[in-house]
């Protein structure tokens, strides 16, 4: 699938920031550490995976483990990162509506503060299918996406904007963002090859723990 201009955007906006921007993600997100409590598997992979602080999380419950990202720049951070802590997993520059993965071997997966980021609902819902397919027959994933339920915004119904992100000596780096609203979230969940197991909204995100359709 050929990189549709929007989507180079967001690639070079994070390679611009992608130093920067891993040195403020150190920790896990607790909802992801929830998710994966109790949860193993042969192939673990993370969607979006930034500076591989998630898939860290993974690499202890999988015996495999991929960590995909658009942006080079933060495959290069995660790989820093994997070094510096003792930790190996695979690590790809890739598209989440188009992942580098067979069919139906995933056990375990992470998809989260990425989904927003893809610039049209078509790539979005696109991601969503990607995950069915590579996801096996009993695999299970965590999808999230920031929402308008989150305090920073006051608007009821999904909608496109930039947040902006500043760097050191002030320098601020436009990022795209779709901002779900929960219903909207659930329905292109929906609309996918996924099935929704359990849904909730925390700490301004909607979060969905998925299986294949």
């Amino acid at each position: 699938m050929a990189e549709e201009p929007g989507a180079a955007s967001v690639r070079a906006t994070y390679d611009r920031i992608a130093d920067h921007f891993s040195k403020t993600r150190e920790y896990a997100w607790p909802e992801v550490s929830e998710f994966l409590d109790g949860r193993s598997g042969s192939v673990g992979l993370d969607v979006g995976c930034g500076n591989g602080r998630h898939a860290e999380l993974l690499v202890e419950r999988c015996e495999r483990v991929l960590g995909i990202d658009l942006s080079r720049g933060m495959v290069a951070t995660a790989r820093d990162r994997s070094a510096e802590r003792g930790f190996d997993y695979g690590l790809a520059q890739a598209d989440a509506s188009s992942l580098p993965v067979r069919d139906g071997v995933v056990d375990l997966a992470v998809y989260v503060a990425t989904l927003p980021h893809l610039p049209s609902r078509e790539l979005r819902v696109a991601s969503l299918d990607e995950l069915a397919r590579v996801l096996g027959g009993d695999g299970r994933a965590l999808v999230s996406a920031w929402s308008t339920e989150h305090d920073r915004f006051d608007r009821a119904e999904g909608f496109d904007t930039t947040v902006e992100w500043t760097l050191p000596g002030g320098t601020g780096v436009d990022r795209f963002y779709h901002i779900y609203d929960p219903e909207e979230f659930r329905a292109d969940v929906s609309e996918s090859g996924l099935e929704l197991v359990e849904f909730e909204v925390s700490s301004g995100n909607c979060y969905a723990a998925v299986r294949p359709g």
